[in-house]
């Protein structure tokens, strides 16, 4: 019998670590960070949604079999390799503390996500509950802190994708955990294929999962393409929607409100002379971004006096978005639908409003981090009506900017009634940074989730007018005014995911529940076992 003698030095200490030893050691927390980055290069606007797919078989290798604290750690540096890089725009104008605070934050849901996988990785059929965990955390990101923050939800970085019409099915957490779990798929396809030419053999039941876990989401996939569809089922509506853009980037841009106004106006004034003389189809209504009008029209005569001009001018509803300023309480941000022959008709108050963009939660803390949470001296509060306005016989479900992210905020515009949507942005505070593109994206994806045209309207980001099957036809350059005039398909029947809500999330996450308990389970019993022997 030989014996192995480590060799120690004179202390008696273990030996140095070798280079090799530790360059291993950073295989995993850089391959989780590579994973994270390929998920970020998969997000708009690069049209290169198919990375995710190596992104999650590549997270997938460096969860499966680790220990829940490994796993909870290299979930994290995965989230900060995703976070990181795909929110940088929003420190664009307040540096760098906001944009890391924000990221370092959301990277704790991805850790989570980790610590679960890590978990349920050592369990048969796990990349479907690898799958579930995932859209788990997605989904508790989408709703806390402060109402939470969906940004970065694996759908939205699929507008190009083959995975897409499963939005039409479930929502953002079906087409999501359909691209996880091909991804997760993936890798364990590989690890079966390595293993047999390893071992020469192949057992049939894990070979099962990994060929399933490819070809059900590409299968469904390909079964959900009837349901995208651009049938004008209600006729069509001529759209026009205006982007007047701002005199200056940065966060000073609404310092001058009345230019941002007046060019918004004078768009207006251009399309009305050009649909007289012909060069322009006269619209059935006209809509102007969020924040066209950070003058309150109601307090201030002048503000009214010129969008009225503007409006009685083209002689269609337009849709204003303004800063509404009450006497008492918070601020509003508000759209109204402005009637040409009657003036301000209706009115829908955004009703999720920004943290930290839009109000200020804890201050007086923030402030000890960042000065600039004083720009914002008045805080914006939230509206409480879903918005749906009738314009000249079309019924338009209201998405004002951020809202688009939330689930529930374009959701229920559809259920009471919305033919077409709309999303009033203003881009301007963030530059000419990515943000524009990552939230066109969204829309695109929301279009086929509810078979819906949808507007977007920017002040000076990238707007866009984009039909029920996902496909922009028509859009504008960044900081260019131009005014988008497209004939459009109106739809009323609903698909699956608008029918079913929440119901296909919960199911996912009871998938991912079930992993989790079963994953206890095993482990209980194991120490049972081992105490017992």
């Amino acid at each position: 019998m030989s014996t192995t003698i480590t060799p120690v030095d004179a202390s008696g200490a273990d030996p140095a670590p070798t280079p090799g030893s530790r360059l291993r050691r950073l295989v995993r927390p850089g391959t989780a960070l590579l994973s994270g980055l390929l998920l970020y290069l998969s997000f708009p606007p690069r049209p290169l949604w198919w990375l995710a797919l190596p992104a999650f078989a590549l997270l997938g290798w460096t969860l499966r079999g680790r220990r829940l604290r490994a796993g909870f750690g290299l979930g994290y540096l995965a989230g900060l390799g995703f976070l990181l890089p795909l929110l940088v725009w929003t420190g664009e104008e307040v540096g760098p503390v906001p944009w890391l605070a924000l990221a370092c934050v959301e990277a704790l849901f991805v850790a989570g996500a980790g610590l679960g996988i890590a978990a349920v990785s050592r369990l048969p059929w796990w990349p479907f509950f690898a799958a579930g965990v995932w859209i788990l955390a997605e989904g508790a990101r989408a709703r806390v802190p402060f109402g939470g923050f969906p940004w970065g939800k694996i759908a939205f970085g699929q507008a190009d994708g083959i995975f897409l019409p499963l939005a039409a099915v479930g929502g953002t957490p079906v087409l999501g955990f359909a691209v996880a779990l091909c991804g997760f798929g993936l890798y364990e396809a590989y690890r079966r294929i390595s293993a047999r030419r390893a071992t020469g053999t192949l057992p049939r039941g894990p070979v099962t999962a990994a060929a399933l876990s490819v070809l059900l989401p590409v299968t469904g996939a390909l079964a959900a393409l009837p349901l995208v569809d651009d049938t004008a089922e209600d006729g069509t509506a001529t759209v026009a929607a205006v982007q007047g853009n701002v005199p200056r980037l940065g966060l000073d841009f609404n310092a001058q409100r009345r230019a941002v106004l007046d060019n918004h106006v004078a768009r207006t004034h251009e399309l009305a002379d050009d649909v007289r003389a012909g060069r322009e189809p006269q619209p059935d209504f006209v809509l102007w971004p969020e924040n066209s009008s950070d003058i309150d029209p109601y307090a201030n005569a002048d503000a009214s006096e010129v969008i009225d001009g503007a409006v009685r001018d083209i002689g269609v509803p337009t849709v204003i978005g303004a800063v509404v300023a009450p006497e008492t309480g918070k601020l509003r941000n508000t759209l109204i639908e402005w009637d040409p022959k009657r003036g301000p008709v209706a009115t829908y108050d955004k009703r999720h409003v920004q943290p930290f963009g839009e109000y200020i939660p804890m201050r007086s803390f923030v402030r000890i981090f960042n000065s600039d949470v004083d720009r914002v001296r008045r805080d914006f509060g939230p509206g409480d009506k879903i918005g749906v306005f009738d314009l000249a016989g079309t019924k338009v479900g209201l998405a004002t900017c951020y809202e688009a992210a939330f689930d529930w905020a374009v959701r229920d515009t559809v259920t009471h009634g919305a033919q077409l949507i709309t999303v009033p942005s203003n881009n301007a505070t963030f530059g000419r940074s990515e943000m524009t593109y990552q939230q066109l994206a969204m829309s695109r994806v929301r279009a086929v989730e509810h078979s819906r045209s949808v507007v977007v309207p920017v002040t000076s980001g990238v707007s866009a007018i984009i039909r029920p099957d996902g496909e922009i036809v028509a859009e504008t350059k960044m900081f260019t005014p131009d005014v988008l005039v497209e004939k459009v398909p109106l739809r009323s029947s609903l698909t699956p995911a608008t029918r079913m809500g929440t119901l296909p999330e919960a199911l996912l996450v009871a998938l991912a529940a079930a992993g989790l308990g079963w994953s206890v389970l095993r482990s209980v019993r194991a120490r049972r076992t081992g105490s017992t022997s």
